[in-house]
C-alpha cells in the first residue's frame, strides 16, 4: 500500500504539473528554432521547385496514417503486455497519455512517472506494470540494436553521416551518436541481465553501487529499482515466446512507422525524391542514428534540437533550403500533435477520475 501511494503521489505531481504554460516550452523552443534558421537558410529557387499537386497530398496523407498506425500498434503493445488487463479502446487513451507527457519533458523520467501513475489509477497490479515499464525500454533499445548494425553492414558508415565515408571518419555528432548508442547498449544489457538472468544480483549491485559515499543520496532510488526488477522478472518469466516475440514485432513496427514518416514526407515535398529502396533505407538508417542523438536531449521532447539536426542528418537527400519544411511537417504530426490531441485527452481522463472518486465516497458514505 506504500509503494502505492508513493506511485500516486508521484504520479500526480506529475500529472498535475501538466499545464499549458509547460505546453508552451517545447512549442516555442520548437517554433524559434524553425523561425530562425528558415530566415538564416531558407532558399526561395528550392522552395519554387516544389510541385503543390496531387502527388504531394497522398504522401503527406500516408505520412498522417503512418503516425496513425504507429500509434495503433503501440496501443497493441500495451494491450499484449498487460496481458488485455486493459480494453484496446483503453489502451488508445493511455497512449495518448504517455505520449504527451514523454513530450513535455527533457527525459523519459517524466514519462515513467505518469505511466506509473496511469497503471496504478487503472489498477493494473504492481508486478506487471513494473514489466511494462522496465520491458518497454529493453523492447525499445534492442530494435536499435537490432537494425543499425544490419543497415551498417549493407550501406557502410552512411548510414549515421552524409559525409562519412569510413567508421573512424568522425566529426563531433558522429562520436555523440556512437557515444550514446554505447549507453543505450549498456542500461539495455543491464536490464535484460535483471529481467531475465537473475534479478536478485542486479538488486544488489545497485544497492552496493551506492554505498559510495558521492551515491549514497541515490540507494532509495536504487533499492525501489531492483525491487521492481525483481517483480518485472517474475511477472515476464512466466509468460511464453509467442508473447515476447508479439512485443517485439509490435516495437519493431512502431518504430519503422516512425521514421517511414519522414521518408514519405520527403517523397511528398522533394522532386524525384524516390531513387530507389536503397536511398530510403539509407534515410531511415539516418533517422534511427538521429534519434540516438536526440533521445539525451536536455529539451522537452528534443524540441530545437530535432530541427537543427535534421537538415545535417539529411543534407544528401534534401536542400538545405527545403529542409526545414518537411522537419516542421515531420514535428507537426509526430510531436506536437500528441502535444494538442494530450491537451484535450489528460484532462478528460483526471475528470473521469475524478468523478469515479467522488462516486465511491457518496457510496461508501451511504
Amino acid at each position: 500500500m506504500a509503494r502505492q501511494q508513493q506511485i500516486e503521489d508521484a504520479g500526480y505531481r506529475v500529472i498535475h504539473s501538466l499545464r499549458f504554460t509547460r505546453l508552451l516550452i517545447p512549442i516555442l523552443l520548437g517554433i524559434g528554432v524553425v523561425g530562425y534558421l528558415l530566415w538564416d537558410q531558407f532558399d526561395p529557387a528550392e522552395f519554387a521547385k516544389i510541385q503543390w499537386r496531387l502527388h504531394t497530398l497522398i504522401w503527406i496523407l500516408i505520412a498522417f496514417l503512418l503516425v496513425v498506425v504507429r500509434h495503433i500498434v503501440y496501443a497493441l503493445r500495451l494491450y499484449i503486455l498487460s496481458d488485455k488487463f486493459f480494453s484496446f479502446r483503453k489502451c488508445v487513451e493511455l497512449i495518448f497519455i504517455w505520449e504527451f507527457s514523454s513530450a513535455i519533458t527533457p527525459t523519459s523520467f517524466g514519462g515513467t512517472a505518469v505511466a506509473l501513475f496511469l497503471f496504478a489509477k487503472e489498477k493494473l497490479p504492481l508486478a506487471r506494470t513494473a514489466s511494462i515499464i522496465i520491458y518497454t525500454v529493453v523492447l525499445d533499445t534492442a530494435v536499435f540494436l537490432l537494425f543499425l548494425p544490419v543497415l551498417f553492414v549493407f550501406f557502410g558508415s552512411s548510414i549515421i553521416r552524409p559525409d562519412m565515408k569510413y567508421f573512424f571518419d568522425l566529426d563531433g555528432w558522429g562520436i555523440t551518436f556512437i557515444v550514446s548508442l554505447m549507453v543505450m547498449f549498456s542500461y539495455a544489457a543491464f536490464f535484460y541481465y535483471g529481467l531475465f538472468r537473475n534479478p536478485g544480483q542486479f538488486r544488489r549491485i545497485l544497492v552496493i553501487a551506492t554505498y559510495n559515499r558521492f551515491l549514497r543520496r541515490f540507494r532509495p532510488q536504487a533499492v525501489k529499482l531492483g525491487n521492481d526488477i525483481i517483480l518485472a522478472s517474475r511477472d515476464l518469466t512466466r509468460h511464453t515466446n509467442r508473447f515476447h516475440f508479439l512485443a517485439f514485432v509490435y516495437t519493431a513496427m512502431a518504430w519503422i512507422c516512425r521514421f517511414l514518416v519522414v521518408n514519405a514526407l520527403i517523397i511528398a515535398i522533394v522532386p524525384g525524391a524516390f531513387t530507389g529502396l536503397g536511398d530510403q533505407l539509407v534515410q531511415f538508417g539516418r533517422l534511427m542514428a538521429m534519434y540516438v542523438i536526440m533521445a539525451f536531449s536536455p529539451t522537452p521532447g528534443g524540441a530545437g534540437l530535432a530541427e537543427i539536426v535534421f537538415d545535417g542528418f539529411l543534407s544528401d537527400f534534401v536542400p538545405t533550403g527545403i529542409s526545414l519544411i518537411i522537419a516542421f511537417l515531420w514535428r507537426l504530426l509526430t510531436y506536437y500533435a500528441y502535444l494538442f490531441a494530450g491537451a484535450i485527452v489528460v484532462p478528460a481522463w483526471l475528470q473521469g477520475h475524478v468523478k469515479l472518486r467522488r462516486k465511491r465516497v457518496e457510496m461508501e458514505e451511504e
